[in-house]
């Protein structure tokens, strides 16, 4: 019963891009909250895994970019969601620009937020980092993308594959779940 009901929290999907040291990264990111009521101070919350390596990148720069997906751009989630960018470069043949934090912004997403983070809290598989939206654009029209519409959108094989990373990722998880660091979080 619990599951069915949080499985219904997963925010729009978009490809979190991070950045240190001349490297680039990409993952696919479902974990995103609005942080903020305040128009004139934009915050959100994402929430990323300690074993992928755009943890390594956002943890040392500091910085992390939300790229929203649309329908037309699901090739991005098997590209960016599939693999470890440890062996690959996942955005060697994609078209971006930078912004405030130097972290990518796909050409093709329907929009962007560049964040700066200003707080993180470790909850033992993960890391939830709250950031500061330095800036934001609305570069498509058309509806964010969601787990059922990229499920339904997808081939059956990669479905299969997302599973299967899914169920290597709760594996994982489960052994780390409560090591839960409480030391305060500092700016790089």
């Amino acid at each position: 019963m619990t599951s069915n009901i949080l499985n219904q929290l997963w925010s729009p999907i978009a490809a979190l891009t991070s950045h240190w040291e001349g490297k680039v990264n990409a993952q696919i990111c479902v974990g995103i909250s609005n942080a903020s009521i305040v128009p004139e101070k934009p915050r959100v919350l994402v929430q990323i895994y300690k074993e992928n390596y755009s943890h390594i990148l956002i943890a040392q720069s500091g910085a992390f970019a939300l790229n929203f997906l649309s329908l037309e751009t699901t090739e991005l989630i098997k590209a960016f969601g599939f693999s470890s960018g440890r062996h690959t470069n996942k955005l060697g043949n994609v078209p971006y620009t930078t912004k405030i934090t130097g972290s990518p912004i796909l050409d093709n997403c329907i929009a962007y937020l560049d964040c700066k983070i200003i707080n993180a809290l470790d909850a033992g598989d993960m890391t939830c980092y709250l950031a500061d939206v330095l800036e934001s654009d609305t570069l498509q029209n058309g509806p964010l993308l969601r787990i059922r519409e990229a499920r339904e959108a997808i081939p059956g094989e990669w479905n299969i594959e997302w599973d299967r990373h899914n169920q290597d990722s709760i594996n994982t998880s489960r052994e780390i779940i409560g090591n839960i660091s409480y030391t305060p979080w500092q700016t790089p």
